[in-house]
């Protein structure tokens, strides 16, 4: 499955750390890369998400497929690319403590770097956290297990496992059970170059916590 539903909230992977989540009648796009064929107008994003400017996060051919003349798009300070429209930038610290509401949906920038790689500096991207549906959806963006996770609080995490410029299946496995949401859902994996095994990073966190449910997508 290349979907899931939860509490009502569609959760949808797009493949690398692409989603599109769907509830209360809005869809956010997060880091679309690689997604073919156009969506249909009504499938545009109402709020897109970027996390950092690396080119599979930031594609503006799939930006561009993706938003509407009304789609809110929400960049870190650091991103290059220039948006039309409804843009706003933003750092790690601007709305950690009250959030940002936009279009009804709450939104909280969180932080996300590496800790002993170069790819990902402290302040280059941001993870957010996403209120949809009563729902509370952490995406992690490209980070290691930074210290900032144990305060983070969601039902789901979106984490990447695939190692190289993010965290491996171990290092995820133990910032999932330092989070503790009910699921999480492991991204950031099968492409050229980075080898993540999503089926090791589920033995990995069910000999941590078994009660955290490990969903498995397909992209």
């Amino acid at each position: 499955m290349n979907g899931v539903k939860i509490e009502g909230v569609s959760i949808q992977w797009l493949g690398n750390s692409g989603f599109l989540l769907e509830g209360d009648g809005k869809k956010i796009y997060i880091d679309p890369y690689q997604i073919g064929e156009e969506p249909a107008f009504d499938d545009k994003a109402d709020i897109l998400l970027i996390t950092h400017e690396h080119f599979d996060h930031c594609s503006p051919e799939d930006i561009r497929k993706v938003r509407r003349s009304d789609s809110t798009t929400i960049v870190p300070e650091s991103c290059s690319l220039e948006f039309r429209g409804d843009a706003r930038r933003v750092a790690e610290g601007d709305i950690l403590a009250d959030g940002l509401e936009i279009k009804g949906v709450r939104i909280e920038v969180v932080p996300a770097y590496n800790l002993d790689k170069p790819n990902h500096p402290r302040g280059l991207g941001v993870g957010y956290i996403v209120e949809l549906g009563g729902l509370r959806i952490y995406h992690a963006g490209d980070t290691d297990f930074i210290p900032e996770m144990e305060t983070i609080s969601t039902d789901v995490a979106l984490l990447p496992v695939g190692g190289t410029y993010t965290m491996n299946e171990e290092e995820a496995a133990r910032a999932a059970a330092v989070i503790s949401p009910n699921s999480v859902i492991p991204m950031h994996y099968g492409s050229e170059g980075i080898e993540g095994d999503p089926e090791r990073f589920k033995t990995l966190v069910h000999s941590k916590n078994p009660d955290i449910n490990v969903i498995i997508l397909d992209s």
